[in-house]
């Protein structure tokens, strides 16, 4: 299983992990910004992820893997193909997330809920929300990156490749603009 070290450097190379002052979606400021849909430009490292998380698990008694749309659907696909289990992805509705297009679970089917970047850990409980609602059991967690400020408690048991502690700042106390660094904003709504 590869180190935290040889995840970050995986997610230095394809410009997953960088480094600058960012605007993040909270209007809060960060010097890490993680470009989360990266991490699946490159098929060969994605699966290898995807790997990992699936070894990680293995022996446990899991009967699907469920991820949030829209990162989570290839993660779920891939760690389910690996485990040789099924798949089912949770889209928002107006209720939450829930399994729509014939997606369903059944009644105590133990499921593994993946996703790709983890801040607040929003999508992950939303899916949670979901597979619990279907009467389902979950059986873990786990991400690609960690990225939250406390080791979250889903309870079940939680993985992550990748872990690294960002620290964020209101933009009246924050370093980076006190020393100058250019504020940059990513992300699917902000303009290239």
């Amino acid at each position: 299983m590869p180190s935290n070290e040889d995840i970050k450097q995986i997610l230095i190379k394809n410009e997953v992990l960088l480094d600058g002052h960012f605007l993040l979606t909270s209007g809060r400021h960060s010097r890490f910004y993680f470009e989360k849909f990266r991490v699946l430009q490159q098929p060969s490292d994605a699966a290898l992820f995807c790997q990992n998380i699936a070894e990680h698990f293995q022996g446990t008694d899991i009967d699907t893997v469920a991820g949030p749309t829209t990162g989570g659907i290839i993660i779920a696909f891939e760690v389910a193909r690996e485990m040789g289990k099924k798949a089912v992805y949770a889209e928002r509705t107006s209720e939450g997330r829930g399994f729509l297009r014939g997606m369903s679970l059944a009644k105590g089917e133990k499921v593994l809920v993946v996703d790709d970047v983890m801040t607040t850990g929003g999508s992950v409980l939303e899916t949670i929300e979901a597979v619990k609602r279907a009467g389902a059991e979950l059986k873990g967690v786990a991400v690609f990156i960690d990225r939250s400020a406390e080791k979250p408690d889903f309870g079940a048991p939680f993985f992550s490749l990748y872990h690294e502690k960002v620290e964020t700042f209101d933009s009246e106390n924050c370093p980076l603009c006190k020393e100058g660094i250019p504020l940059a904003k990513h992300g699917s709504s902000s303009k290239k």
